[in-house]
């Protein structure tokens, strides 16, 4: 058996037959290259504060815990039709989503200044949706994608408060809203 694995040893770093040398760019190195040569858009579009695409749904901070349950319906708004023209889904046409997904994660919805607290409560798999601030450079500091809560998101799932965990529980989603400085440690505010 010894013999086996040294013959295969030597089969790995063996050169048979002829060989030319690599004719294309090294694939990093033309990546490098373009990278130096590209020109600085952050002079060109500004600070990232001022980006429209990274600013966040705002969320006054929840007074009281509460929980609350929320079907997602969808009402379809214009007819949706298979590629031969059929019919699939007329406009009008409304069901749960949650009918045919799960969600494998939560939604841990918070202000920046309670980052903490959604970093001790957040799951793995969790998605951590900011309500203010640089999620990319938030996202540097801690070491976990964070992302910005989106308008459309914030309306679709009626928030009105943070911090919140959304969770999927069977065809609902409960939200759970933790009131400060209960809940979250920090102290009153005014």
């Amino acid at each position: 058996m010894l013999g086996l694995s040294a013959t295969r040893a030597d089969a790995a770093t063996s050169t048979i037959g002829r060989t030319w040398s690599i004719a294309e760019p090294d694939a990093m190195a033309e990546i490098e290259a373009r990278v130096a040569s590209a020109p600085d858009m952050a002079a060109q579009f500004g600070p990232r504060s001022s980006w429209s695409a990274m600013r966040a749904a705002a969320l006054v901070p929840a007074r009281a815990n509460r929980v609350r349950t929320l079907v997602p319906f969808y009402t379809v708004e214009e007819d949706i039709r298979l590629p031969d023209g059929r019919l699939l889904y007329p406009k009008g046409f409304t069901f749960n989503p949650l009918d045919y997904v799960s969600l494998p994660q939560r939604l841990v919805i918070v202000h920046p200044r309670d980052l903490g607290w959604a970093l001790s409560k957040a799951r793995f798999t969790d998605f951590i949706l900011l309500t203010a601030g640089d999620a990319i450079d938030l996202s540097e500091k801690t070491g976990r994608p964070l992302f910005i809560l989106e308008e459309r998101v914030k309306e679709r799932l009626g928030l009105t408060v943070a911090p919140v965990i959304v969770a999927q529980e069977g065809k609902k989603l409960v939200l759970t809203e933790y009131a400060p400085p209960i809940s979250i440690g920090r102290s009153a505010r005014p």
